[in-house]
């Protein structure tokens, strides 16, 4: 009888933390270590000017952006579309050095600068005692709110891995700081188990993970394939579910953490209907301000059969 292969794990095929090849993300690490120790408005205006960088220099990921904005909103002219995919760019620039500093420099004191809205809701969820799922958006504003999130609740959070070994070390180790629970999302069993422990899981599930686990739902009126995974945890455990909006006030310089009330009637037993339910609710926070919306990436990339690719 013919021996069964081994499964090689992506994390055995990630080259060693020291490796020569990971030698410039640990010197560019070292390079941010430095810059976010500056003020805040420093730090801002050099992420704007990375940003800007970014969008002339980044060809590739420039074209997406153009193309995801053309498609989620062709009522704009290709002037302001323009125009939009420059703030993007700028916010994802600022974004990023933000949130190197609860993972750089965690003894900055970020929590004068948050205000928190609707947190009865989460609160609320989590007495239940049945574990509450947390759902966001990819947002340029993500792990800066770390400190002022934790606060929150007994908060776990999911993550990707990163086969850049050093990438994947300054991640989880500068989660694991504020979050009891960092868990890799392929991990559902450890998902499942801190849901009967009564935690919060928070994770986004507004990204193009193929069809395997998906269904096809409309987001911005654009047939999208979306994972099940929200709907099926959530029967399983009978978990309440909420979404919590993450994002940068233009007109005060705060950052806003808000949730909101818990999806009543979800799951409800139909996997796209329950994944419609998701993509219009992130459509709709996503449309109070899309320049901080991550466009950078293929969010369409997956079609139905028989569909052409949106990219060509």
């Amino acid at each position: 009888m013919p021996k069964r292969k081994r499964r090689v794990h992506k994390k055995d095929r990630a080259p060693h933390l020291l490796a020569p090849v990971v030698w410039p993300t640990w010197i560019l690490i070292g390079f941010v270590w430095l810059m976010v120790r500056l003020p805040l408005s420093w730090i801002s205006a050099l992420g704007r000017s990375t940003g800007r960088l970014l969008y002339r220099y980044g060809h590739s990921r420039r074209r997406i952006t153009l193309r995801n904005l053309e498609l989620c909103f062709p009522e704009l002219g290709e002037q302001a579309r323009v125009a939009l995919a420059k703030q993007t760019f700028e916010h994802v620039g600022i974004g990023t050095l933000e949130l190197m500093i609860p993972w750089l420099n965690p003894k900055k004191d970020l929590l004068p600068y948050f205000s928190v809205k609707g947190l009865s809701h989460l609160r609320n969820a989590v007495a239940l005692n049945r574990g509450v799922l947390l759902l966001g958006a990819h947002y340029s504003v993500m792990d800066v709110i770390s400190a002022p999130l934790a606060q929150c609740g007994p908060i776990d959070v999911m993550y990707r891995f990163n086969k850049n070994p050093a990438w994947e070390w300054l991640q989880l180790n500068g989660r694991k700081r504020y979050f009891d629970g960092v868990i890799e999302r392929e991990n559902t069993r450890q998902v499942l188990r801190r849901l009967k422990q009564g935690r919060v899981v928070w994770y986004a599930p507004d990204q193009d993970y193929g069809i395997k686990h998906s269904v096809f739902a409309p987001f911005f009126s654009i047939e999208t394939a979306t994972i099940t995974a929200t709907a099926r945890f959530a029967k399983l455990n009978s978990s309440p579910v909420l979404f919590v909006q993450h994002t940068k006030n233009p007109a005060s310089g705060q950052w806003e953490i808000e949730f909101h009330p818990v999806l009543e009637g979800y799951p409800s037993g139909d996997d796209v209907v329950d994944a419609a339910r998701v993509n219009q609710q992130i459509e709709q926070l996503v449309r109070e301000r899309p320049e901080q919306y991550l466009w950078l990436h293929k969010r369409f990339k997956t079609r139905p059969p028989g569909e052409p690719s949106l990219y060509q």
